[in-house]
């Protein structure tokens, strides 16, 4: 006789089958990381420490790290919350990772972690032209975006050299700004809705594309530049702008940072500016001679280089005229020595290889540095980081350039001979002219674990233990990216 007095019939669960499922979940959270992982998630999905290859434990620019216990490589958002929900359980460790093209270790592995590689998690969900927005997963190259735009007839508002590597998810992690920010502003303003995974595995889905919700608190602005530490971003939906013509480049010679802030002044007036780089004279110098595939366009003395470059999204607009007019008005005005406006892509192309400065990569013990501070005092900062370089190594090489037109400027530090303590000690002796004069030790690379000794030049006391508060908040367990900001 069937009996129809069951715990299913009764709509309760089956004690039995919840046993089981608990006894399962119990040995799998027993068994070495990667196996439970790989049964969660599926063997496709994960790979063990021995079979990692060494891109996935590598910074930018230098020798292999620490080897990550194990590698996810979610397909989706679930897979992403059963690995933090299985992780949360265990108390193990997590790196979220993009591109790895950050410059402060922030995606980096540092010892007994698993690292969640989003790369796998990529592509465009939807573009809607009426809006202006597209979706895309976290794990996009910022080139597919942009390319998306255009065929589109839009333009994505951040550009950075690494944008072939580069995935959309690390650049909203670090709050990525690039050439653009004079104009569009740095990726936090290119976004509108966003969805992020919690340390325990809650999905936090605010996927909104109006320019207008003032519905409550903005959550994305949590998970924007928290460099992983609070949550993993999974999608975004972004803005677009009005198609931009081709730019038209230019390249001047100036006397001094007098002059090259005079110039900003002229140039900042013209709607159509979208760049403003400027190379102080020493690293000029070192490009010019050392990047021969480029022909400078005027030889390395002691003046600045600055690159400018103008595009319109007017109709009938004409950027080339525009900057050759404005330019010709700085010449009249005795603010320009020189310049040269590029006639075909190739010669915009090199003039921007120029700026990028690859070559620097080629001297000894390079220390990079990526900081900022008000426009009208980065000449003076660049002469006091120099002088205090100098007085303590004579020999030292400090190259400057950057997005002056946002206050952002990048130092390339290099000594002949250089160890960890020394390498340290140049981070102190420009952190503390940075802190002196009211600057923040990172512009657009995020503090990974290079800048986390320093973040107190930039942040203070009730700042950090408000980020704290929320890391504790967020992440209870600090499984998410440890080591790294805080």
């Amino acid at each position: 006789m069937l009996n129809h007095d069951t715990a299913a019939a009764r709509g309760e669960p089956d004690r039995g089958e919840s046993d089981r499922a608990a006894a399962n979940r119990a040995a799998a959270d027993a068994s070495p990381i990667h196996a439970a992982l790989a049964a969660e998630l599926g063997a496709d999905v994960v790979t063990r420490a021995d079979d990692i290859e060494p891109r996935f434990f590598t910074a930018y620019n230098e020798a292999p790290g620490a080897r990550p216990l194990a590698l996810a490589r979610p397909r989706s958002v679930d897979d992403v919350s059963r690995a933090l929900a299985l992780c949360a359980r265990r108390g193990q460790p997590v790196v979220p990772q993009g591109g790895l093209t950050g410059l402060a270790r922030g995606g980096v592995a540092l010892g007994g972690e698993v690292v969640l590689s989003m790369e796998r998690f990529a592509g465009i969900e939807s573009l809607d032209a009426a809006a202006a927005t597209i979706t895309v997963r976290a794990g996009t190259p910022l080139q597919v975006v942009q390319e998306a735009a255009d065929a589109a007839g839009f333009t994505f508002g951040v550009d950075l050299g690494a944008r072939g590597s580069c995935q959309i998810g690390g650049a909203l992690a670090t709050n990525a700004g690039g050439t653009r920010a004079i104009r569009y502003g740095m990726m936090r303003e290119q976004v509108l809705g966003l969805e992020a995974v919690l340390a325990d595995g809650t999905v936090v889905s605010s996927m909104n594309r109006m320019l207008k919700n003032n519905a409550g608190y903005d959550l994305k602005q949590l998970f924007i530049g928290s460099e992983g530490t609070l949550g993993v971003i999974t999608r975004a939906v972004l803005r677009l702008h009005p198609k931009l013509a081709p730019p038209a480049t230019a390249l001047c010679r100036v006397a001094d940072y007098d002059a090259v802030l005079r110039l900003w002044e002229r140039v900042r007036a013209v709607p159509d500016v979208v760049s403003f780089e400027a190379m102080w004279p020493a690293f000029y110098r070192y490009v010019a001679r050392h990047t021969p595939e480029v022909v400078a366009p005027f030889a390395g003395d002691d003046g600045f280089a600055v690159l400018i470059e103008f595009a319109t999204s007017a109709p009938g607009g004409d950027a080339a005229h525009t900057l050759e007019a404005c330019l010709a008005g700085c010449f009249d005005a005795g603010l320009v020595d020189d310049a040269a406006l590029a006639t075909s892509e190739r010669q915009a192309r090199d003039m921007w290889t120029l700026r990028e400065g690859l070559a620097i990569d080629a001297l000894p013990h390079l220390v990079n540095f990526d900081v900022s501070l008000p426009t009208g005092v980065l000449g003076a900062f660049a002469e006091r980081c120099e002088a205090a370089l100098r007085a303590r190594w004579p020999d030292v090489v400090s190259l400057f350039f950057g997005h002056v037109g946002d206050g952002n400027v990048h130092i390339g530090v290099s000594l002949a001979d250089m160890d960890d303590a020394c390498e340290a000690a140049i981070d102190r002796t420009v952190y503390a002219v940075v802190e002196d004069m009211g600057g923040s030790i990172s512009a657009e690379h995020g503090i990974g674990v290079l800048k986390r000794p320093y973040l107190g030049c930039t942040r203070g006391a009730a700042e950090i233990d408000l980020m704290r508060r929320l890391k504790a908040a967020l992440d209870p367990r600090q499984i998410l990216n440890p080591g790294k900001v805080l």
